[in-house]
């Protein structure tokens, strides 16, 4: 008896950065989930503490129309993406996503166009891993020697991880941008 050959499994593709040539901090998911994928909106999912913890950084309000969260995010030197530009994943879950049909983003592309970038932060472990694994090795220095931190993920999946401990270790998000921009202030740079 023969079998019918598997379908090619679905994947997801992510969005385009959302980012200004002088961004100073980059901030990466793993991959848009399924909410994200339908509204075309970084962090969709309600429950996901990303735009509270923006707003208790950078008083953006979280319930501003998401055109407003993201170029307001963007004019104070955040960029946000992804490492990912496409996989399969079969639900939201970063640990459903499945590594041999990981296509990461153009990251070397990304960061000659954006040559301010001074830290990257990614919204959880998998992002991290992802790009330690798929992008590092291929990525040209100075990229490849920015300073990058992993920060806890933002989702409703790290329950295990309160409000406060999130906000906590995002901070540093605000003070890499604070920090990049008394850098560029001074004098002869």
């Amino acid at each position: 008896m023969s079998r019918a050959p598997l379908a090619p499994p679905e994947i997801s593709v992510g969005f385009p950065p959302i980012a200004r040539r002088d961004a100073r901090v980059l901030v990466l998911g793993s991959l848009p989930g399924r909410m994200s994928l339908e509204y075309r909106q970084y962090y969709a999912q309600p429950r996901n503490a990303f735009w509270r913890i923006v707003e208790a950084l950078f008083g953006i309000p979280f319930d501003a129309p998401y055109a407003k969260r993201t170029h307001e995010l963007a004019r104070r030197g955040v960029a946000l993406w992804d490492t990912c530009a496409a996989a399969h994943r079969p639900g939201s879950l970063d640990s459903e996503i499945r590594l041999d049909t990981v296509q990461p983003n153009d990251f070397a592309g990304f960061y000659a166009t954006h040559r301010r970038i001074a830290r990257v932060c990614f919204n959880g472990a998998k992002s991290a891993e992802l790009y330690r694994r798929l992008v590092l090795p291929s990525l040209p220095a100075p990229w490849r020697d920015l300073p990058h931190v992993a920060l806890p993920s933002t989702s409703p999946a790290n329950a295990g991880t309160d409000f406060a401990r999130k906000l906590a270790a995002w901070r540093s998000v605000a003070e890499a941008v604070q920090a990049s921009d008394s850098t560029a202030r001074r004098p002869g740079r």
